[in-house]
């Protein structure tokens, strides 16, 4: 998939530091023609954390490199050169391509900047050309830069990896060196030990250790399987949504995990969605009682018949040069007809039926509330459903359990008059904000996408006066309510305007949770309508929403910020009961504690081998269970358990009762 070239309005738009980024890229350039002068260049934007510079030489660089490099961009830093722009015509920008000059030191006969000449392609005629000048390096570059190499604080070079040209796979591979850059050492630092931090947190690398899920490739890359331990952590989410929706008045549904075409072409989903869907499958009805779809009719099969008997008796004589114009031309005419019947018989074929898997849960819906006349009384009307989606994710971008192809959704559908949207919306986001405690998220923010007036009619409907009407009542809630939020255009649904809830865990990494999107069009294309006070027909908006987003990322987003140290309600395995020898009195007491906790609901375990007390409590540890019951003969003779608690440490001796109370009511309570 070819990378968007971003607009002048987007690059003016960069913060401080990824100008500080962008400008670490031409120096992290001017560095490494200064070691292979022959380098050949392409773009070098800034990223999230960081940026890069894609190149093409005949050296591959190594980490081993990467001390050599930084040296020469420390020397370019000192060296403090200002960044000057200048405006050039395109013929200009052509020419100093041409001599190697563009992304060069010096002009470079016979090694023409290709891939500059490629860049200025993609700029658009009348779009003003500049190129940015640091020391020696020029480059063809829109900017912005800041003011001197020197404002460079600190800056690493991390990695080397390989990329398209452009990001189209039909383009040459080149070399991609990543690096980051900060204002001074002490953020730089503070970074790389946040990336330490969150090494240790990587989900997958978690996922594995305690036992969550797992991908195998012969069922698929994106679709992960879930292991017994991981398995609990889907259906305590889901139990916690379904009691939350209960108390909110919602109704449960479901739905089938495929569908005819013709719905999503109704709902709009095709064209919009289609790269994200997966490929359509093709059914074959039958034609007629009895005869399948393949089979050749009476007729057609007779003039085939007839053609190759006829073809069998003159192919020699052709082949022999024997064979008279008669012969040929009764040949010919067979052919023709047979072709004809052939034909006819295609043209009466039914076309065959074309199923997606269903990659949102929405078009069903809109279907169940169609199945029943509607009044007003019924609304607002909340449809929710734990529904399998299956989105056509590019194979590049899956990672884990944050982007994959199977997902189970968090996600309702709310139908309700104009009058009602204020208070529904707004119920929604207080739902999130319930969620956000429950799970100690305190650091989170309201990412309000809107339309673009210019991309109506291609990638948003063609309904302008509904896209600022439904716009402004978004808006109108976020303002009463005081959520923090920030406005993004050209962002929304194609159907209508969206909050999406990005969220940060406890070392700050960023994820997008989950969504409150409004639909103004879908309903109307599937003629939804219910009886007003006034008996009219009138259409309803909807509210879609997924407070937690799908199983995966959620799941993904808390194994990271719980390091897999999930809070007692929720932890695979809540409790695991270590006698302190094999001896039958104690077993029979820790058998009896673990009957007495699961019948209760409890997620407890028995470790009742003959290990040493000190490698049963590592083994517990090593799995991260929250709670370890320890018991000894003190214990056994005083009905006490010694509490034991992972991350924690040991709490001492107390009462059996207490102990399975204070259990119990942790889990009633979802306790942090």
């Amino acid at each position: 998939m070819a990378e968007e070239r971003k607009t002048l309005e987007q690059r003016h738009q960069m913060s401080d530091i990824e100008r500080l980024r962008h400008s670490a890229a031409h120096v992290l350039a001017t560095a490494i023609l200064r070691i292979w002068p022959e380098a050949q260049f392409a773009a070098g934007p800034p990223v999230e954390n960081g940026f890069y510079y894609d190149l093409d030489m005949p050296h591959r660089i190594t980490p081993e490199d990467f001390p050599r490099i930084e040296e020469e961009m420390k020397k370019e830093i000192k060296a403090n050169h200002v960044f000057e722009r200048q405006a050039v015509s395109r013929e200009e920008a052509i020419a100093l391509a041409n001599s190697g000059r563009l992304g060069g030191l010096t002009e470079r006969p016979g090694n023409i900047s290709k891939f500059k000449i490629g860049n200025l392609a993609d700029i658009p005629e009348g779009e003003e050309i500049s190129l940015y000048k640091n020391g020696d390096f020029l480059d063809l570059c829109a900017g912005p830069h800041v003011m001197r190499t020197g404002n460079i604080g600190a800056f690493k070079v991390t990695s080397v990896a390989s990329a398209y040209y452009k990001g189209d796979e039909k383009n040459p591979q080149l070399q991609r060196i990543y690096g980051t850059a900060f204002k001074n050492k002490t953020e730089m630092e503070a970074y790389f030990t946040m990336l330490e931090e969150a090494k240790k947190r990587d989900h997958r690398k978690l996922g594995k250790e305690l036992e969550l899920f797992c991908f195998d490739d012969d069922v698929g890359p994106g679709l992960p399987l879930w292991l017994p331990r991981g398995t609990v952590l889907i259906e305590e989410l889901e139990k916690l949504a379904k009691e939350t929706e209960f108390a909110g008045g919602y109704d449960r549904v479901r739905t089938p995990a495929l569908a005819r075409e013709n719905m999503y072409l109704t709902s709009g989903h095709l064209p919009y969605y289609a790269e994200s869907m997966f490929p359509p499958m093709e059914l074959h009805e039958q034609v007629r009682e009895g005869t399948a779809i393949g089979e050749m009719s009476s007729a057609s099969a007779k003039s085939s018949l007839t053609f190759q008997l006829e073809a069998k008796r003159v192919m020699p004589l052709l082949k022999e040069h024997q064979a008279s114009s008669d012969d040929i031309e009764s040949l010919v005419r067979l052919f023709d007809e047979h072709a004809a019947a052939s034909s006819r018989f295609l043209a009466e074929m039914p076309q065959p039926d074309r199923y997606y898997l269903k990659a949102m849960n929405c078009p069903h819906h809109h279907k169940l509330f169609g199945a029943v006349p509607r009044s007003y009384r019924d609304l607002p009307l909340r449809l929710a459903e734990y529904g399998t989606c299956y989105r056509y994710e590019q194979s590049g971008e899956l990672f884990g359990l944050m982007r994959v192809r199977a997902m189970q959704m968090n996600d309702a559908h709310i139908y309700c008059t104009e009058e009602q949207f204020a208070a529904e919306f707004e119920a929604v986001n207080q739902m999130y904000l319930k969620y956000f405690k429950i799970f100690g998220i305190d650091r989170y923010q309201f990412r309000f996408s809107t339309h673009d007036p210019k991309e109506l009619g291609k990638k948003f409907v063609d309904q302008s006066d509904l896209w600022l009407k439904t716009e402004k009542m978004v808006r109108d809630v976020l303002i009463a309510t005081n959520s923090p939020y920030i406005e993004v255009p050209n962002e929304a649904a194609f159907y209508g305007p969206k909050i999406d809830i990005q969220i940060w865990n406890v070392i700050g990494k960023e994820f997008t949770l989950a969504t409150n999107q409004v639909d103004f069009a879908v309903p109307a294309r599937f003629g939804l309508t219910y009886k007003d006070r006034d008996n009219t027909s009138k259409t309803p908006l909807c509210i879609h929403r997924a407070p937690l987003g799908t199983h995966e990322r959620f799941i993904g987003f808390l194994i990271e910020h719980y390091a897999g140290n999930f809070p007692f309600w929720l932890s695979p395995e809540q409790v695991r009961i270590l006698p302190i020898g094999d001896e039958e009195p104690l077993v029979a007491y820790a058998k009896a504690i673990q009957a007495e906790l699961r019948a209760e609901g409890v997620r407890a375990t028995l470790d009742a081998g003959s290990d040493p007390i000190k490698a049963k409590i590592a083994s517990a540890e090593q799995m991260k269970v929250h709670t370890m019951l320890v018991i000894g003969h003190r214990d056994l003779e005083a009905g006490n358990v010694s509490v034991r608690v992972h991350g924690k440490g040991n709490l001492g001796a107390k009462p059996r009762g207490e102990v399975v109370a204070d259990l119990l009511a942790a889990i009633k309570e979802r306790r942090a």
